[in-house]
């Protein structure tokens, strides 16, 4: 008769799922079913650089909101490495007034401020992309009294932008 340890099977199990776990998802698994509920992608006849610049200009025409942040792989990697890649850019855009009335709402909705628009060029045709999550979406987890109906202001602002950048 062998007598096994009560907990051989479960600790092998356990040593294949953190391994799987470790490895992380498949490639694909991160964006299937992309475009999520919420998120809004508008390909554009505009070169990149014409986006951006739109974009920024459409920014600049709200008065309750701002640019606050920007990252650019295209200009990191142009910085460090020397190389050019497809443009790429995240801005997050947010405005005192908005952050002033969530964290009242929710401290822990302040994690998602500010609410960012990706702007991307196609490699192939050289066209820009906009894309961003409504803060309705982005908000939708938290349950703040009032951070619904900011959102849903936000909602009307962040369209106009995105309308104004990508005609």
């Amino acid at each position: 008769m062998t007598i096994r340890p009560p907990f051989a099977a479960p600790a092998a199990a356990l040593a294949l799922a953190a391994a799987l776990w470790a490895a992380g998802p498949p490639p694909a698994a991160a964006e299937a079913g992309y475009p999520y509920d919420g998120v809004r992608v508008i390909e554009t006849q505009k070169s990149y650089a014409d986006l951006v610049a739109a974009f920024n200009q459409a920014v600049a025409a709200q008065e309750r909101v701002f640019v606050v942040t920007r990252a650019s792989a295209t200009v990191g990697v142009r910085n460090r490495f020397g190389e050019e890649i497809p443009g790429n850019m995240v801005a997050g855009v947010y405005g005192p007034e908005f952050a002033k009335r969530m964290l009242e709402a929710s401290i822990p909705a302040g994690i998602e401020a500010p609410i960012r628009f990706y702007l991307t060029e196609d490699p192939e045709t050289g066209l820009a992309t906009l894309t961003y999550r409504t803060p309705s979406a982005v908000f939708a987890p938290y349950d703040g009294a009032g951070l619904a109906e900011m959102a849903a202001e936000l909602d009307a602002i962040f369209a106009e932008i995105a309308t104004a950048a990508t005609r």
